[in-house]
């Protein structure tokens, strides 16, 4: 039977990025994202490029009932690396937001995350192998005012990784969250000092792979970030200064 990589997001940036890494590696591919024509344009250069296997599937998994509808579409199918990828933020004070997007941002980045990987997770444990790799993001390590729904959400990706984690040492199954930064992609374009391209961190997650730790930091800058955010700074202060930051952001045209 054949194997595959899952990615989720995968039409562009980071998730294009890591599925090149893997395609290189000769890993057969299942690529998932709601933009048909970029998931088309990926899934078509990796199979010339690599000549691996690559399906593709369009799916918004901000709807409740897409993880399930994910599973159903793959039975069948040997699942061993997932990497949930996909995400969406939306700058701005909760009020303005709104709360249809608050709630499609919560289900896409945590609820979503945490139920393909229940889905995909136990054939893994059965065989005792796999990979699961969660994105978190370093706003995971402090409140964020002007960005509150995202932060919390990928709050609870990096503790739920980092339980699961532990759940499953000595099963033969790798379960890891990395959290990039800040990151050029199609939809955060502009460049500042400490921005990281996708490339780079699809090289963090394949380092993170072959690692150990539960939890990973994609980039020095941010690493020292995270530190000094999570363990040095009060709570109160950390979340001021991402605010300042989010709150430039909201001013800008979207």
């Amino acid at each position: 039977m054949t194997n595959y990589g899952l990615i989720t997001g995968a039409g562009t940036g980071i998730g294009a990025a890591i599925a090149e890494r893997l395609a290189a590696e000769g890993t057969n591919l299942i690529l998932v994202s709601r933009d048909v024509a970029r998931l088309d344009e990926t899934a078509g250069r990796l199979r010339a490029a690599h000549g691996i296997e690559v399906r593709t599937l369009s799916l918004d998994l901000s709807r409740p009932e897409a993880p399930a509808e994910l599973a159903e579409h793959l039975a069948g199918t040997e699942v061993d690396l997932l990497i949930n990828n996909a995400a969406v933020a939306h700058v701005g004070t909760v009020a303005d937001t709104g709360p249809g997007r608050i709630r499609a941002t919560v289900d896409l980045n945590a609820a979503a995350v945490a139920e393909t990987t229940a889905r995909f997770l136990p054939a893994m444990l059965a065989r005792g192998r796999g990979a699961v790799v969660n994105i978190a993001s370093t706003a995971a390590y402090s409140p964020a005012p002007w960005n509150a729904a995202y932060a919390a959400s990928k709050s609870f990706v990096l503790s739920f990784t980092q339980a699961l984690a532990v759940e499953t040492e000595g099963t033969g199954v790798r379960v890891v969250a990395v959290s990039p930064g800040a990151v050029e992609t199609p939809m955060n374009p502009g460049h500042f000092r400490g921005k990281r391209r996708p490339d780079q961190v699809a090289d963090t997650v394949m380092a993170a792979l072959r690692g150990r730790a539960p939890a990973v930091v994609d980039g020095r800058f941010y690493a020292a970030q995270a530190f000094v955010f999570s363990r040095i700074l009060p709570t109160r202060t950390a979340s001021r200064l991402l605010g300042r930051f989010f709150a430039k952001a909201a001013a800008l045209p979207r």
